[in-house]
C-alpha cells in the first residue's frame, strides 16, 4: 500500500562539500529510508533534494543548482516527501531464519535494526545475503522457553 504525501518542517545548518552544498537537518529524519528524494522549500523556490539518513544525522543534498549560504548558517524550512512515511519491516526472510532459530529479533533497538536492514540490502549475492542472516541470527538471543 502506497504512503501518503508528507511536509515535514526541518531546519539546520549548510556545509559545503567537493559535490555541492550539504544542508544538515538539525535533527535527525525517523521513519524515512535513507537514499530517498523529496522537495525543500526553502527561500521562495522548491529544491529537489536527495535525503541521506545516517546513524545519528539526516543531510538534504540538493540535486540541482542550489546557491546555498555559507557554512555553518542556518536555514528553516519543509520538507516534502511525496512517498510519505515508509515503516522499517524486517524481511521475510530474516524474520524465517530468526524464527526458525528460535532466536528474538525483538532486542534489536532502532538504530540496531537500521544496521541490520542496511548491512542485508548491501548483499551483492544471494549467498553474501544468506551469510548475512545467518550471522545476524546467531547474535540474537533466543526466545523464552526455547533450549538450545
Amino acid at each position: 500500500m502506497p504512503s501518503a504525501p508528507l511536509t515535514v518542517p526541518v531546519q539546520g545548518t549548510v556545509a559545503h562539500s567537493p559535490e555541492g552544498p550539504l544542508l544538515r537537518l538539525s535533527r535527525r529524519l525517523d521513519g524515512h529510508d535513507t537514499f530517498l528524494t523529496g522537495s525543500l522549500d526553502i527561500a521562495d523556490s522548491s529544491v529537489p533534494v536527495r535525503i541521506l539518513t545516517l546513524d545519528d544525522v539526516t543531510v538534504l543534498r540538493p540535486t540541482s543548482g542550489f546557491p546555498a549560504p555559507a557554512d555553518g548558517e542556518h536555514w528553516h524550512g519543509r520538507l516534502r516527501l511525496p512517498h510519505g512515511l515508509r515503516p522499517r519491516s524486517v524481511p521475510p526472510d530474516l524474520d524465517g531464519a530468526a524464527n526458525q532459530e528460535g532466536r528474538s529479533l525483538d532486542a534489536l533497538d532502532e538504530a540496531e535494526l537500521r544496521y541490520v536492514l542496511t548491512f542485508l540490502s548491501e548483499s551483492t549475492t544471494p549467498d553474501i545475503r544468506q551469510a548475512r542472516i545467518e550471522a545476524v541470527v546467531s547474535a540474537l538471543p533466543t526466545t523464552t522457553g526455547r533450549t538450545q
